[in-house]
């Protein structure tokens, strides 16, 4: 696959990165292989997730496709960028081409990578996972990788204001791969859910204790911060998500309509 503008993005990133300070916390990125197929699917806790999940297969010399939401590629000035880089648009009402276009990336040995988890996690841990990750790679036969992200929501996430100060630390942990036969899709993606949360926790337990101290606000509850616990988190998605709905309702209901009552067209 030809790559004009990704290579150069990466550079102009990492040069960002210096001027933000950050600080890379990297374990088990030797499990990205070098060459052939594989899909990494990481936990989601930050709107920034894909641009700093890709370091996890730089020391690999590997580009990650990353499978993003339809907006982003609706966005005209990150749409063309996305595509320019060969990511995967995902279309939350039908997903079914998406994930077609991952399989052929897949069996063309490139390395994708998914969020499983749908949507941010307010709680920061690990939410219940969508299937697709578990048979996307039986049928492509790859390896499926687990990667946990730490500290991306420190900079951006919901429901808190954007923090771009210098000085944090973004951990990135690569777990062992696993082999999903798609015998039992429920089971492995079971096991995949144990495996990322393990490995969040551990990135938990490696972090800086000077920039996480007990009741930060990015803490899981269960790790005596004051992040929603998972079910308040639940609910907060729930509004969320009932909040969409009414806005796309009430803008629908607005649209303009010809005198049989049909929206207007030209």
């Amino acid at each position: 696959m030809r790559d004009i503008s990704y290579p150069p993005i990466i550079r102009t990133a990492k040069v960002l990165f210096r001027a933000l300070g950050l600080r890379f916390q990297m374990g088990g990125t030797e499990h990205v292989p070098t060459t052939g197929g594989a899909l990494l699917a990481f936990n989601h806790v930050s709107y920034i997730d894909f641009i700093l999940g890709g370091l996890a297969a730089q020391p690999s010399g590997r580009l990650v496709r990353f499978m993003a939401k339809r907006e982003v590629f609706d966005h005209s000035v990150g749409g063309p960028v996305m595509r320019s880089m060969h990511h995967i648009s995902v279309d939350r009402a039908d997903g079914g081409g998406s994930m077609d276009e991952a399989l052929r990336y897949l069996q063309e040995g490139e390395v994708v990578g998914i969020f499983p988890e749908a949507t941010i996690s307010r709680s920061f841990e690990v939410k219940e996972l969508k299937s697709g990750a578990t048979r996307i790679t039986a049928q492509a036969d790859v390896p499926l990788i687990p990667v946990a992200l730490w500290g991306t929501q420190r900079l951006m996430t919901k429901d808190h204001e954007r923090d771009l100060s210098r000085g944090k630390t973004i951990g990135i942990r690569v777990g062992e791969p696993m082999y999903p036969t798609g015998e039992d899709p429920v089971a492995e993606t079971a096991e995949l859910h144990r495996r990322l949360s393990a490995l969040v926790e551990e990135a938990i337990d490696a972090y800086p204790e000077e920039e996480q101290p007990s009741g930060s606000w990015w803490l899981p509850a269960s790790r005596g911060g004051k992040a929603p616990t998972p079910e308040r988190a639940a609910e907060l998605d729930a509004e969320e998500k009932a909040a969409r709905a009414a806005r796309r309702a009430q803008k629908s209901a607005e649209a303009p309509t010809d005198q049989d009552g049909d929206p207007a067209v030209g």
